[in-house]
């Protein structure tokens, strides 16, 4: 392992490569800190990006002569080489006196470690953290860290640059539910930082109502012989999970252990060229090392991460230009990355037999020309953070600066030097520093030690020469309102080729469309479903509805099931061809009626009229009159005053007209019995016999209307039930009991009625009256003996359609079976109507 020496300044700041920043306070000019070489088994180029981040931030810092007056910053890197080990006794060193490996023993004053920069993954910081919370020294992570209660108490010394974790599961979850995915898979890292990832997000997923097809625990960063071992294991089952229905796979793991995953999908795309949407954390990145530059990147075209925010800082593109293989003398990265990077070698002296396949390094290949894959010219979220790091140690030395002012003294040599300056007092400046970057934003910790910021949502757009785009599409933040934490617009996302730039879908089966509800499969995740018909009355008007609502009880559903349609309004309305029609009828046998009442009158004199009572054929026909106009009572809305009068005017006229019958029955055989010689019938005869039958039968149904319209009277209602798509406007009649009361009568005047006619019907009367009553009477029965099927048969405005009709027709059954014979005789057969014609038959 080489050392190299890079020297800045003063102030000397350290860190581990590509994992590690290590921050500490020096006065010695002399003495150049050391950094270890990179690692030759395995190397990530990519993030040598990080150490010039670093670089770049200190070079700021010191050209600045505002931040820090009359000092600089030197900077201190190490490389813990992805080893526990190696992490632990780097934190050692730096706890050591220089040069002189002796744990918790530091003799060196001028070489005074004060804040720590690092590291990249979980596992590193809490390495570190271990070590340096003890002296609490302030450690500044620049990479995700997974911590739980426990550590954020036990670690008071630990600042972060990237948010919680857990705000960015929920925002995952978000992500899902914005795009509808609810059937996904699983992949993360088998280690404590994976089964945690798994323990916060399936319990999210499920209160979110999404499912995973699979969980895939992926293998830890190893060597290029164990991950060959690990890669043969899962050869076989990988490429049947790329297969799976699941369209988004959602990935967790660190920038190493994702590298794995490069090399399954290489064979799962080999084997069948399936296009997946790919959501992974913060820690993601499209990094490959050295043995995998020739490795396709095309499987992850859409891919969406959730990056570390960072904007582009002024002069770091022009900086990056100027990067050469010899530019310091102090960096023991450059010559590794350079190789590696550009597949040639630096050496000056002959190329050995294994780097035969080697060019000789020119010195003038251009990062710029890099896949980005390798090298990104773009300041990366992490390499963001490292510059936002270096400059808040150096704004909370320049607070500490101007706090302490009137304590500082000039030592020899005008180098300022702080009173006494001890890790511990950097807390309280650090916790409450703010600042502004070059790139315009506000940099500032919460009183948690956190980085007040967010994350950016990126879609990565790739292109078969390993380079790619970052489009960023949305946002999360933290501090925003509950569900309200992801911005996000999807005009610009471009998804991978196989989805033709349509919205992928990932659900366990087809959405139910319109007019259809998921019902659960049996032995099958909640998400799997049947799409199942919704039944009458009920609607899905939107896509993988989980039940299916009702209409009001005013509406129907179409035959799509996926509407609401009002209903019609069904009654007997006059402007129809049914309700003019039965009108039409009504009016005419009225004036049929007024005709043969005028008849009788204008022939009042005659042997036929006066024969049988006129005053009760005039009441009848007045009656049969009143029943052919209270059918219009039927026809039209429904209204209080119609309700009220239908059945009761109805019962009340039928009532007078079938007591009118009766009364001219049975006169007919008292005027027959009271002919015979010494009969006592004879005192009966006359009106006051016929007036009093039918003024009490009348008068018994007056009496059932009244009592029925003062307890329960009929009222206006609405039947939204028996017709689908109707409402049928109708008259409630209050009281079935009361109604059943007036028909029951008015059937039992008409069977009266019809036997007493019946009987009578061979009686020798000259214009047989019996006859013709016993049919009239046998008609009106037969109607409304029919009446009682056909009202139970129909629906809505129907059944009033068949009550007026029966009214008409027995009405009209009575006036032509009775009237009509005798008036054809007074108009067309006058010599018939006279008193000999009369006497003779």
């Amino acid at each position: 392992m080489s050392h190299e020496f890079y020297q800045l300044g003063n102030f000397a700041i350290g860190q581990i490569a590509s994992q590690i920043f290590f921050l500490h306070f020096s006065t010695n000019f002399n003495e150049q800190p050391s950094m270890f070489s990179m690692k030759e088994a395995i190397v990530m180029p990519k993030n040598y990006q990080y150490i010039l981040a670093f670089v770049f931030a200190i070079k700021e810092i010191n050209e600045d002569s505002m931040i820090l007056p009359n000092g600089t910053l030197g900077l201190h890197i190490l490389d813990n080489y992805c080893s526990r080990q190696i992490t632990y006794e780097a934190t050692l060193r730096l706890l050591s006196t220089k040069n002189r490996f002796i744990p918790n023993y530091k003799c060196d004053p001028e070489n005074h470690l004060m804040a720590v920069i690092g590291g990249l993954d979980s596992e590193t910081s809490l390495y570190m953290a271990t070590i340096l919370n003890f002296y609490k020294i302030p450690q500044i992570t620049y990479g995700s860290l997974v911590l739980g209660l426990s550590d954020e108490i036990l670690l008071p010394s630990l600042y972060r640059m990237v948010p919680n974790e857990d705000s960015q599961y929920s925002g995952i979850v978000q992500l899902l539910i914005y795009f509808r995915w609810t059937w996904i898979g699983l992949f993360a890292v088998n280690d404590d930082n994976g089964e945690r990832f798994f323990q916060v997000i399936v319990p999210m997923l499920f209160e979110n109502h999404i499912c995973f097809a699979f969980i895939k625990r992926t293998h830890k960063w190893a060597d290029l012989a164990e991950l060959l071992d690990l890669f043969l294991d899962d050869l076989e089952t990988f490429p049947s999970l790329m297969k799976s229905k699941a369209n988004v796979f959602i990935a967790h793991g660190t920038q190493e252990s994702m590298l794995n995953l490069i090399w399954y999908l290489q064979v799962a795309a080999w084997d069948s060229h399936i296009g997946k949407v790919w959501v992974v954390t913060e820690q993601w990145d499209f990094t490959l090392t050295d043995y995998q530059k020739n490795m396709d990147i095309l499987p992850f075209q859409g891919a969406i991460s959730f990056s570390v925010h960072s904007n582009e800082v002024p002069g770091f593109t022009a900086f990056l230009d100027n990067v050469k293989p010899f530019w310091r003398r102090e960096d023991g990265f450059i010559k590794d990355f350079w190789e590696k990077a550009f597949s040639c070698s630096l050496k000056n002296y002959k190329i050995t037999e294994n780097e035969e396949h080697k060019k000789k390094c020119t010195g003038k290949e251009k990062l710029e020309s890099l896949p980005r894959t390798f090298f990104e010219m773009r300041m990366t979220g992490q390499s963001y953070n490292i510059y936002n790091a270096a400059h808040a140690i150096a704004h909370t030395l320049h607070t500490i600066y101007e706090a302490k002012a009137k304590y500082r003294r000039r030592v020899p040599g005008g180098i300022l030097k702080f009173w006494n300056l001890q890790p511990w007092q950097f807390h309280p400046f650090l916790r409450g520093i703010s600042f502004n970057n070059s790139a315009g934003e506000i940099v500032h910790f919460d009183e948690n030690g956190k980085l007040v910021t967010g994350f950016d949502v990126i879609n990565w757009v790739t292109f078969p020469n390993q380079s790619y785009v970052r489009v960023k599409f949305g946002t999360l933040d933290p501090l925003a309102p509950q569900s309200k934490e992801l911005s996000i617009h999807d005009e610009s996302i471009v998804w991978h080729r196989m989805f033709n730039q349509v919205l992928p879908i990932s659900v366990c089966n087809d959405q139910c469309h319109t007019g259809l509800h998921k019902e659960k499969k049996e032995g099958e995740p909640f998400c799997c479903y049947i799409c199942v018909p919704c039944p009458e009355r009920k609607i899905s008007n939107q896509k993988d509805m989980d039940f299916c609502t009702e209409c009001q009880e005013d509406e129907y559903s179409n035959f799509q099931q996926n509407q609401c349609i009002p209903k019609l309004l069904n009654y007997l309305s006059y402007k129809e061809l049914l309700g003019i029609t039965l009108m039409g009828f009504s009016i005419v046998f009225a004036v049929s009626t007024i005709w043969v009442l005028r008849t009788f009158w204008k022939h009042q004199e005659t042997p036929i009229v006066k024969a049988n009572n006129r005053n009760l054929t005039y009441t009848l026909l007045f009656s049969l009159f009143l029943c052919f106009l209270c059918s219009l009572l039927f026809i039209g809305k429904p209204t209080s005053t119609t309700c009220t009068l239908r059945q009761t005017a109805f019962g009340i006229v039928f009532s007078l007209a079938l007591s009118s019958v009766l009364a001219k029955t049975i006169t007919v055989v008292l005027a027959f019995v009271a002919t015979k010689p010494g009969s006592k019938m004879r005192k009966w005869l006359g009106r006051k016999l016929g007036n009093t039958i039918v003024i009490s039968c009348t008068a018994i149904q007056v009496c059932i209307c009244s009592l029925w319209l003062f307890t329960s009277p009929p009222f206006p209602d609405r039947d939204l039930n028996s017709l689908h798509e109707e409402i049928i406007l109708e008259c409630n009649e209050g009281s079935v009991t009361m109604f059943c009361l007036v028909l029951g009568y008015m059937s039992f005047l008409a069977m009266v009625s019809f036997s007493v006619a019946f009987f009578a019907r061979k009686l020798p009367d000259s214009f047989n009256e019996a006859k013709f009553i016993t049919f009239s009477m046998l008609v009106f029965c037969s109607v409304w003996f029919s009446f009682g099927p056909m009202y139970l048969r129909t629906k809505g405005k129907f059944v009033v359609a068949v009550e007026v009709f029966s009214i008409l027709t027995s009405s009209a059954g009575l006036l032509s079976c009775i009237f009509f014979p005798k008036c054809y005789i007074i108009v067309f057969r006058s010599e018939l109507n006279n008193k000999e014609q009369l006497i003779r038959r």
